[in-house]
């Protein structure tokens, strides 16, 4: 009976071709395999050959010095590339390197073509610019596409927004903009922010910059200007007198130019007007004191409050023409009379000349 048994074994053994059960392989194919076991120097994979295939750490990924358990885990399904044939242990040579980066060049030139953003991180410094990772490809960055500031080694490891200059695989070339990447995603914030803005609303800014003529206020993806004359109802010499680069503001939109981008603001509209109360307290004949902030050819500028300049013209200030640097100067305290009173047009005209010669009550003095 045991005689038996074996000689049907021996005959089904006999049957079978066990080569024929075993997957043809050849030299760049792309087969699926699943991962047996990640060791630092080499990952085995099944794919179904004779013995289990091998990925040498260089044909794992583009990016050295990578832990191979942080890519691939046993049990893992991948698709490889086989680098070459069986040897004669039946051992395959993979790269799943080869796959991930033809997918890549495909990606890539997709995404050159739609002018996409992408985000890469870089994983070295090279001469003339950096090097980073992008659809698991290396791509290169130029010093002057970068948008950085600092030592390009203090970006190894952090991600970049970027956008595709040129793409050539057949060269194996792939270079990245970080200045024109930034410079879409503003444009876009920029068309956001746009469309939002209406004349009178009140919005947040920071100040980014400070000029002569008024300060640039970021209003998250587009700069608002904040003119000197809107910046408060007290004149200012200049910008940097009352503000700070970074300091966090309330304003209000005092004009919108959607084709030209440009956008005007106003930090005194959110401030009392100083002019509307004016008539509790002053009037025509009155006695006043004040502060000389500006000469002009034909007078000087007297602040009798914060934020109310009164004007001393020329022809005011005495019987003789003379000239209003020979009468006073910035600076100077002095007592005049309001001989024009037109708070409603944010005018005042004050006369030393009537104030010497004696013509105001006593009772109007103050």
């Amino acid at each position: 009976m045991r005689e038996l048994e074996l000689h049907a074994i021996d005959e089904i053994t006999e049957e079978i071709d066990y080569e024929s059960t075993f997957v043809d392989f050849q030299q760049g194919d792309i087969v699926k395999g699943r991962v047996v076991k990640v060791s630092p120097d080499e990952i085995l994979v099944d794919v179904g050959g004779k013995s289990e295939g091998v990925i040498p750490i260089k044909e794992l990924t583009n990016i050295p010095g990578t832990n191979p358990r942080d890519i691939l885990a046993e049990g893992d399904e991948i698709e490889l590339y086989i680098l070459r044939e069986e040897d004669e242990d039946g051992q395959l040579t993979l790269s799943k390197r080869r796959v991930d980066q033809a997918r890549g060049w495909v990606q890539a030139a997709k995404d050159y073509e739609e002018e996409k953003v992408i985000n890469a991180r870089v994983t070295g410094v090279v001469k003339g610019g950096v090097i980073v990772d992008a659809y698991k490809l290396r791509g290169f960055v130029p010093a002057s596409q970068l948008r950085t500031k600092g030592s390009h080694e203090e970006l190894v490891g952090t991600e970049l927004p970027l956008k595709i200059i040129e793409v050539d695989q057949r060269r194996n070339k792939l270079i990245l903009s970080h200045r024109q990447a930034v410079a879409a995603e503003k444009g876009k914030l920029r068309a956001e922010v746009l469309a939002t803005l209406e004349v009178g609303q009140i919005i947040t800014g920071k100040v980014v910059r400070i000029a002569d003529f008024g300060a640039f206020i970021d209003l998250g993806g587009i700069d608002g200007l904040l003119p000197i004359s809107e910046i408060s109802w007290q004149r200012i010499q200049h910008p940097s007198n009352v503000l700070n680069i970074g300091d966090d503001l309330t304003l209000k939109v005092l004009k919108v130019d959607r084709e030209a981008h440009k956008i005007s603001l106003s930090l005194k509209q959110l401030q009392e007007d100083p002019w509307t109360t004016l008539s509790d307290r002053y009037a025509e004949g009155q006695v006043i004191p004040g502060r000389v902030t500006k000469l002009a050819t034909f007078g000087a500028f007297v602040e009798i409050e914060p934020g109310v300049e009164a004007l001393l013209p020329t022809a005011e200030m005495s019987d003789r023409q003379v000239r209003p640097e020979e009468i006073v100067e910035v600076g100077q305290e002095i007592q005049a009379l309001i001989k024009r009173f037109r708070p409603e047009e944010k005018r005042i005209s004050l006369s030393l000349r009537d104030l010497n010669r004696g013509e105001y009550s006593d009772s109007d003095e103050v």
